[in-house]
């Protein structure tokens, strides 16, 4: 896939998360919290996946079994604290500021696993790199504007 494409769509994708987040928002205030509202979007979101796979006709892969380290199974959990949070917090910090604060925390994490190799290739965090981030840091400030007043709930 051409990387500019691969970019883009994931700039698409990422228009989704701040409804995502607002929606589920919304479902836990009509259910029994965040992270009632967080399973339900989970459950929703592993049928969607199920009917995918299965009218795309996904071969299973290899059975899970013991040459599966333990740490194999944490996405889902990291997905699901994620969300869970997710939906308690952005009421109260408002859809923009969460997503600003969510990437901030997204690149300086993948600054330090791209850096140290975590689980994939070595990519060095130079000076361009932490540039970067310094500026994401800058427009977070910018965004999630820490010295206004929230406006009043709804």
């Amino acid at each position: 896939m051409n990387p500019w494409l691969a970019m883009l769509a994931i700039v698409a994708i990422g228009t989704l998360l701040p409804l995502q987040g607002l929606v589920n928002a919304r479902l836990a205030g009509a259910l029994h919290g965040p992270v009632m509202a967080a399973f339900v979007s989970f459950l929703v979101g592993s049928a969607v996946l199920g009917t995918w796979l299965l009218v795309a006709r996904t071969p299973w892969g290899a059975a899970p079994d013991a040459r599966f380290p333990a740490w194999i199974w944490i996405g889902g959990v990291l997905g699901a604290i994620y969300v869970a949070v997710f939906t308690l917090l952005i009421p109260r910090v408002g859809a923009a500021a969460a997503i600003c604060l969510a990437v901030l925390g997204q690149v300086m994490a993948s600054l330090l696993l791209d850096h140290f190799g975590v689980l994939q290739a070595q990519r060095p965090a130079d000076w361009t790199r932490v540039a970067g981030a310094v500026l994401v840091l800058l427009g977070v400030v910018l965004v999630a504007a820490p010295w206004k007043s929230p406006p009043p709930p709804l």
